[in-house]
């Protein structure tokens, strides 16, 4: 800001080049963070698989063998068992069972009998002591 005398009043002029020199940088930084035109961002749909009950069991089955302590946890990278939650996610995977039963194909109704078994399997070997 400059201050320039005008008739004996005080007038306070605005330097606005330095606004669009800000503006302009900005826009050029979201160009070149931005994908071309037509490219769905990181984390779109189009990343994204497609909703499925083989992705469903496979996502419980993941958070199962992680509360048994047989996957690093993603957050810590340790193994940490919780048993309840195991427990919790077996029987989710039990009512999907239920709740689906007639609806599913044979291969996803493979899958998800040897899901539940193995997890089972994990749950009782998990329980005895050491």
């Amino acid at each position: 800001m400059t201050e320039q005398p005008d008739h004996g009043e005080k007038k306070i002029i605005v330097d606005e080049d330095w606004k669009s020199q800000v503006d302009a940088e900005r826009k050029a930084a979201r160009r070149q963070t931005q994908p071309e035109s037509g490219d769905e961002p990181p984390g779109s749909q189009a990343d994204l698989p497609e909703p499925s009950l083989m992705f469903l069991f496979g996502g419980l089955y993941l958070q199962g063998m992680v509360a048994l302590g047989l996957l690093p946890n993603p957050e810590t990278d340790t193994p940490e068992r919780n048993l309840p939650l195991a427990r919790h996610t077996i029987d989710t995977l039990d009512m999907l069972r239920e709740k689906t039963e007639g609806n599913r194909t044979p291969e996803e109704t493979r899958e998800l009998e040897t899901i539940l078994h193995q997890l089972r399997l994990a749950f009782v070997a998990a329980e005895k002591p050491a």
